[in-house]
């Protein structure tokens, strides 16, 4: 098993294995057919409230590491995580896919590493 991921507004491709989208907003402007999900996994995204605090926040690349902890945490309260390691042990390869502009400072990077602490096979985007 690897876990990847990749903007969902990529296109698709063969090597993608199972595509699971890990926001908890649809992304603008991607339909269903175009994004080619076979999952759409909301409760694995941060809560509504810490996406609503970060996303407000006026130094949002200064308070991600505020941002991460937090959202750590939910991961390892919540069953979400343990969820998702699951479908990592059905599948080769899974690519988690979010709508996030930039590619170094997102949610998507902190799940990865969290999947990695936890065991799973991860590759860099």
């Amino acid at each position: 098993m690897a876990f990847v991921i990749k903007r969902v507004y990529e296109p698709a491709e063969a090597g993608d294995g199972y595509r699971v989208l890990v926001d908890r907003l649809w992304p603008r402007g991607v339909s269903k057919e175009r994004a080619e999900l076979d999952l759409w996994d909301k409760d694995v995204a941060p809560s509504p409230e810490l996406r609503t605090e970060w996303h407000h926040a006026p130094d949002r690349v200064g308070d991600f590491e505020h941002f991460a902890a937090r959202y750590r945490a939910e991961l390892d309260e919540g069953e979400a995580g343990g969820a998702l390691l699951e479908i990592g042990r059905e599948h080769d390869r899974v690519t988690l896919l979010y709508g996030a502009r930039d590619t170094q400072v997102n949610h998507a990077e902190v799940l990865l590493g969290w999947l990695a602490a936890h065991g799973a096979a991860v590759e860099g985007d």
